[in-house]
Parts: structure tokens; C-alpha cells; sequence
């Protein structure tokens, strides 16, 4: 739900011990919270939340985890309920005397102002109106009318820092070694008993004002100045990157119909709930690939160790009979790259039928090969296909206008040597730089796939040593790369075949800069000499310097959509504790619930959230109130 969340919490969030001023695992708020109930040495009347003052009283020097803002949680929401308190009053409001009271008494779940409403904001008696009391039936508030989609961040309140009312903000501030040794105590009387406990309060720092609750600032100015859309939504995520993350979910979590499907087997070694990511053609029109020269299969499967969706590539009836190859997946297994699908293991399996050998991928969900993205369009091959006599040629595509764009070109270019960099440094060679094994997530994002399959298919018994052959392996990874690049400049793998080369050269010199020209060049013509993946590092050039210019942008934008939801959590388990305490009939007669005694402000709260009503006095939706409000609690 919501990332640094406190780890004993992880098991019921219905815990009678909520920690934290927001609900769960804020040391710092939580004490503040505690400090803001002690104002007063000498109070003798009973607190609002007197069961939080009596869980604190048994241990006087107790962690910030195990204090506080218990009151919220102290509702007898979990086993451990508490007798209720004979002594302490019931907080029914019914005039201005008891309200003007609560909202001048610094009540840690609803700092001053109570409410966000002009009306409810004022600490003096005049904040209602004679006789007017708040109840449960209707709320007597009128919406200010901020439209939902449109609502502002709330302001900040400006106030003088006091050492009595310590700001929460003061405990992200370091304090000198005389301040951490200073310990004040304090004490409380809660129906006739006095509770005492240590204040570690550190001074707050002059001159320094924090906004005492949680806020959502405006978008920072160097990602707002960057936003290709001026309406896009500012308080919440971009509608382009929620939809893409909800596929991704679907993908994820989908499952295919056992019944429907008997050619799939519901287990496979270690993995279950196998999904078929490639469509699955009848026994007797299984086809060989091109790539491996043997009929393969893929599918999603979950991992029962570790309950993780992985990606199983099947290769049939494959008999693995020397397992020396395992020391070269050993060595995939190592490699870990922002460009390369991670291999995990090979194993050999008779789920399918017949002797089966499966590679275990890491699972991206919502990835498509660059061949499906780029390359599945037969009328792009129209200009190298062969004329027949009297026909005219058509014009050559061009940039923007049936070819890709240099700039898409050079992204795709740094990923790859990228990732062949990093194969070739560990010893290694990548084999299946092809666009139908090349997977594209998101609109740029590369990731070679399938590696270490031909080491596995390939393997010769006879050879002692099989690293000595890896060097003859790279060099045919630079002119597989050469021609994925060939065949993106020219938007066809028609291009990259023998007979259309010097056609294919001069679309590219026409369209394109003689860096990408040269780079080709290099790439596909043999050398004499051993070549490297770092020698076409000084063709690429500056472009390194705009591909992580662009993947930095591309931070700032995600981290700023990410700061628009990281309250979301604690607000959805806010009102998840507040819709299990209130409406329970079945526990009126029990005080330590919503319906009667202290807990019934709960329910006022609730009205003043969700029942706020327009001059005419229709109901209004208003988010910005909602939001507001639960930031504080």
C-alpha cells in the first residue's frame, strides 16, 4: 500500500495500537502528538482520549513506536479492548460552550483548526452559532464550492514556533548535545489519576516555520515547464502512465481456463498458473523458428518458492545430455543489466509430454518485440520489392513520413551496445541480437532477450574449453547489431538482405547523418583485425550525453506523479479504520465505540467529511476538503 511502512504493522493494519499521528509508524509525529495532549501540568479534566494516557503510563520511557496516537487505535478495533473508564464524561457536544472548548484545546488528532471550514475555524465561542450543535444526522457546513478536479493544495498556516506545542517538522532538525540532555517532565491527571513521562522534545529552531500537518505542494517548476500537456492532471498521476501500469497489472495477473486449454500442464517444475504469452498453434502446424531451429513457446508462470511471475521459454523435444553447459548459465546468471532480461535457470521437464528444456526469464509485463513494433507492417518492404517490367518505383520513404526518426534510432543504438558491452565484458556473447528477440516496454526502453539459449542448444562436449570461441561469437554480435540498425534506418528488414544492401546504404545517406552512415559502415564490414563493441563509443559520441539527459527527465517526471500519490495510502487506511468503527448498532451500549462516548466525535468527523451540502443545500462532492481534512488527522 504504501512504501516504509513499519514492519509490525505489515500483519494487521486493525492493530488496537495505531502508531503515528498518520496513522501508521511515524516516530517523530507520534511523539509530537503525545506533546500536544500535555500542554497543561495541571489538567484535571478528563482527556478525549483517555485510554492512550493509560497505555502510556506503563512504560514512562517509552519508544516512540509503542506511544501515542494509540487514541485512534485504542478504539477497540482488535482483541485487546480495554474496560471502559467509569470516571470519564461522554462527548456528546449540544451548545457552543463544550465545542469552543475542544477546538481551543490542542487535541493531537485534529490540530487547530479543527476543521478546514471558515465556520468551524475560529477558536473563540462564536465559532457556532448559539445552539447550534453538530450531530450525526446532517451537517450544518456549507462547501466552499472548490471543483473536484481543480481543487489547490491547501495553504500554509503561518505560525510563531512554540516550545509548548512543539511543530513536527522540528524533528527532521538536528539539536546540539546540551539540547538531547535536557529532559523535562510532564504529567497529566486523567480522572483522578496522574500520569508522568519524559519530554525529549527537542527545542524547535528560531526562525523556522513548518506546515503542521501533511501537505501537497505544487508541481516543481522544472517538471511543470516540461509537461507536453498543459491539462494534465496535478493531483493525481498522468492518465497515460496509470493505464499503461494497469495493463501491465492485467498482463500480470491473467490466467487461461484449464478446462479450455489441456496443452498447457497447470504445473511445471516449480512454477503453476502457466499463461501463454505467444499464441499456441495446433500439434500438427508447429513450426521450427528461425532463430533456434527448434519449435519453442512462452509463457507467464509464478514461481511457488517465491511466489514471483517469471517467463518460461520452451524449447521442445530437446534432450539435454551433458549438463557442462550449466557453467556458462552459471555465468548468465550473473549478469544483471538495465538492457538484458535477467536469465534465472534451465531446466529439463516432461510436464509438456515430451523432453522439454525451459529458460527461466525475468517476466516484463506489457513488452512487445521491436519486430511487432517496427518491423510488422508488409507495406514498408514495398520499396525493395522487386518490380516487374514496366512498373514504376516508388519514391523512397523519408524521415517522419514512413521512416524512423534519427533520434529513436540513436536511443535504440545506445541501449544495444550497452548491453552488449556488458555481455562481452563478462566473457560472454549475446547470440541473438535480432529484432524478434529484442523486447521494447514503454515507448523506448530496450532489453535484449532469450540469452544464453544457443550456449545451451549449441554446446559441444567435444571442446574444452568453450570460452576460447566467445571472441568469434562477439564479432557476429557487432554485425547483428549492424544490421537491427540497418533495418531500423530503413524501417524493413527487407533492407538488411544481400540483394538490397546498396539500395538500402543510400536510403540511409539520404535521410540520415553520415554518423549513423559510418556507424553501419563499421559495423557490417569485416575487419581484420578483432573488433570491439567500444570502438563505435566515439560514432555515438555526444548522443550518450542526450539519451541520459532524456532517461533523467523521463525521473523528474515519474518521481513528481509518484509525489502526488505517496499519501494515498495512509488516507485509504484512515478511512478504512473510520468505516469498520463507525455505524456499528450491534456495540451501541459499548462506550469505547462510535455510537456513544468519546468515539462518537469519529462519526461527527465523518459527517463533516463526506456530507458537505451547497447553499441550496444539496450534497456536494468536494475533494479538496476531503483531502485536506484527512492530511490532518
Amino acid at each position: 500500500m504504501e512504501g516504509g511502512t513499519d514492519a509490525n504493522l505489515t500483519n494487521s493494519y486493525f492493530s488496537s495500537s495505531f502508531i503515528g499521528v498518520n496513522g501508521f509508524g511515524s516516530p517523530a509525529e507520534s511523539k509530537y502528538s503525545m506533546m500536544q495532549r500535555m500542554t497543561s501540568s495541571s489538567s484535571s479534566s478528563p482527556s478525549l482520549l483517555d485510554d492512550g494516557a493509560k497505555n502510556f503510563s506503563h512504560n514512562p520511557v517509552s519508544s516512540p513506536m509503542s506511544s501515542l496516537f494509540s487514541d485512534f487505535g485504542a478504539m477497540s478495533i482488535s482483541q485487546r479492548r480495554k474496560a471502559p473508564n467509569p470516571t470519564a464524561n461522554e462527548f456528546i457536544p449540544k451548545g457552543v460552550p463544550r465545542m469552543a472548548t475542544m477546538v481551543q484545546s490542542s487535541v493531537p488528532a485534529f490540530p487547530l483548526p479543527l476543521f478546514s471550514h471558515p465556520s468551524l475555524s475560529s477558536s473563540t465561542a462564536a465559532a457556532l452559532a448559539p445552539g447550534m450543535s453538530l450531530s450525526a444526522g446532517s451537517s450544518p457546513l456549507h462547501s466552499p464550492k472548490i471543483t473536484p478536479h481543480t481543487s489547490p493544495a491547501p495553504r500554509r498556516r503561518s505560525h510563531t514556533p512554540n516550545p509548548n506545542n512543539p511543530n513536527p517538522a522540528n524533528y527532521m532538525v538536528p539539536t546540539s548535545v546540551s539540547d538531547q540532555g535536557a529532559h523535562i517532565i510532564q504529567k497529566e491527571t486523567v480522572g483522578g489519576t496522574t500520569y508522568f513521562y519524559t519530554d525529549n522534545t527537542p527545542a524547535p529552531m528560531a526562525g523556522m516555520v513548518f506546515p503542521t500537518y501533511h501537505i501537497y505542494p505544487p508541481t516543481a517548476p522544472h517538471v511543470a515547464y516540461m509537461q507536453p500537456k498543459a491539462n494534465a492532471p496535478s493531483f493525481f498521476m498522468a492518465d497515460e502512465l496509470r493505464q499503461e501500469l494497469i495493463n501491465r497489472h492485467l498482463i500480470t495477473m491473467a490466467q487461461i481456463d484449464q478446462s479450455e486449454n489441456t496443452g498447457v500442464p497447470s504445473e511445471v517444475d516449480s512454477y503453476h498458473s502457466l499463461f501463454p504469452l505467444e499464441p499456441v498453434p495446433p500439434p500438427n502446424r508447429l513450426q521450427k523458428t528461425s532463430n533456434f531451429s527448434y519449435i519453442t513457446s512462452c509463457y507467464k508462470a509464478v514461481n511457488s518458492k517465491d511466489d514471483l511471475p517469471y517467463c518460461l521459454r520452451r524449447v521442445h523435444g530437446f534432450r539435454l545430455v551433458n549438463t557442462k553447459c550449466m557453467m556458462l548459465v552459471d555465468m548468465w546468471k550473473k549478469i544483471q543489466h538495465s538492457n538484458s532480461v535477467t536469465l534465472r535457470e534451465v531446466f529439463t521437464t516432461k510436464a509438456f509430454g515430451d523432453h522439454s528444456l525451459v529458460f527461466s526469464y525475468d517476466f516484463h509485463a506489457g513488452a512487445e518485440t521491436m519486430f511487432n513494433r517496427h518491423f510488422n507492417d508488409p507495406a514498408a518492404d514495398s520499396y525493395f520489392t522487386k518490380r516487374k517490367w514496366g512498373q514504376h518505383e516508388p519514391p523512397p520513404p523519408r524521415q517522419h513520413a514512413g521512416l524512423l526518426p534519427e533520434s529513436l534510432i540513436w536511443a535504440y543504438i545506445v541501449q544495444l551496445s550497452s548491453a552488449l558491452r556488458t555481455i562481452h565484458t563478462a566473457g560472454l556473447a549475446c547470440r541473438v541480437m535480432d529484432p524478434s528477440k529484442i523486447l521494447i516496454t514503454g515507448k523506448t526502453r530496450l532489453r535484449v532477450n532469450c540469452v544464453g539459449v544457443f550456449d545451451v542448444l549449441t554446446f559441444d562436449n567435444s571442446q574444452t574449453n568453450h570460452v576460447t570461441l566467445m571472441p568469434q561469437y562477439q564479432q557476429a554480435d557487432l554485425i547483428s547489431l549492424g544490421k537491427v540498425v540497418l533495418a531500423l534506418a530503413c524501417n524493413s528488414l527487407a533492407g538488411i538482405q544481400r540483394e538490397n544492401l546498396q539500395k538500402a546504404m543510400e536510403l540511409v545517406s539520404i535521410n540520415y547523418s553520415s554518423d549513423l552512415k559510418n556507424l553501419i559502415l563499421y559495423l557490417l564490414t569485416e575487419q581484420s583485425r578483432l573488433r570491439s563493441v567500444n570502438d563505435i563509443m566515439p560514432m555515438i559520441g555526444a548522443r550518450f550525453y542526450t539519451q541520459l539527459d532524456a532517461s533523467q527527465m523521463r525521473n523528474d517526471v515519474i518521481e513528481e506523479d509518484l509525489a502526488k500519490e505517496v499519501q494515498n495510502g495512509r488516507l485509504f487506511r484512515l478511512l478504512a479504520k473510520l468505516g469498520t468503527i463507525n455505524e456499528r448498532p450491534e456495540f451501541q451500549k459499548d462506550r469505547t465505540w462510535s455510537e456513544t462516548g468519546d468515539r462518537y466525535l469519529l462519526k461527527l468527523f465523518r459527517d463533516h467529511l463526506f456530507h458537505q451540502v451547497t447553499e441550496a443545500g444539496t450534497p456536494w462532492i468536494d475533494l479538496s476538503h476531503i483531502v485536506s481534512c484527512l492530511n490532518k488527522v
